[in-house]
């Protein structure tokens, strides 16, 4: 089953972030630890961790877009799985 990357809360004072840019693109193996993504919070940009070993399956939010705190960022699970379908995402 796909696990879902929300966006994280990176500051007490943040709530949406935005993705800078993708360092992994879509149909790529992740593992644990790979940096996904550059995340710019209020304060500062961060990277994005993954803590999943798999398959990149879907992006939900494009370079340059935000996402409020807890949004889905995007999915990994295992290669030929269907990302699930979040709606309006």
């Amino acid at each position: 089953m796909a696990s879902i990357i929300d966006m994280p809360k990176l500051s007490d004072t943040m709530t949406v972030g935005t993705v800078v840019k993708w360092l992994k693109n879509e149909g790529e193996e992740v593992s644990n630890g790979d940096v996904l993504a550059e995340v710019e919070t209020d304060k500062a940009t961060m990277e994005l961790e993954c803590f999943d070993d798999g398959t990149l399956l879907k992006i939900y939010v494009p370079a340059g877009s935000e996402a409020p705190i807890g949004g889905p960022l995007a999915a990994v699970g295992e290669p030929g799985e269907k990302a699930p379908d979040l709606g309006g995402g």
